[in-house]
């Protein structure tokens, strides 16, 4: 069964800045080239009820497939280097359709 990986988050910089395009370059970049990623989406938040602003989605065939983009070196790398430096605050979401 597929899963449905969803991060809701809020950087540091600007919005419409130069280092939010990046980080979001970066990401789209670095993300989609991990095997097993699919329907990877950036989105803008646009309801004043939420204080995220931004949303990272995309799916995985199976959970192995999700485990190994978890562990994949290209993700901790980006993890560790451009994520817990810009991200202020995120939530993450794992769905499986019914």
């Amino acid at each position: 069964m597929s899963i449905e990986h969803t991060v809701v988050f809020r950087l540091v910089h600007e919005p419409g800045s130069a280092a939010e395009q990046e980080f979001f370059a970066t990401a789209r970049e670095t993300l989609t080239g991990i095997p097993g990623v699919a329907d990877f989406a950036i989105s803008r938040q646009v309801s004043p009820k939420s204080a995220f602003t931004h949303r990272f989605g995309m799916v995985f065939a199976d959970q192995a497939a999700y485990d190994a983009y978890n562990a994949h070196p290209a993700h901790v790398g980006f993890v560790e280097g451009r994520w817990v430096p810009e991200v202020a605050e995120f939530q993450e979401y794992d769905f499986e359709r019914l």
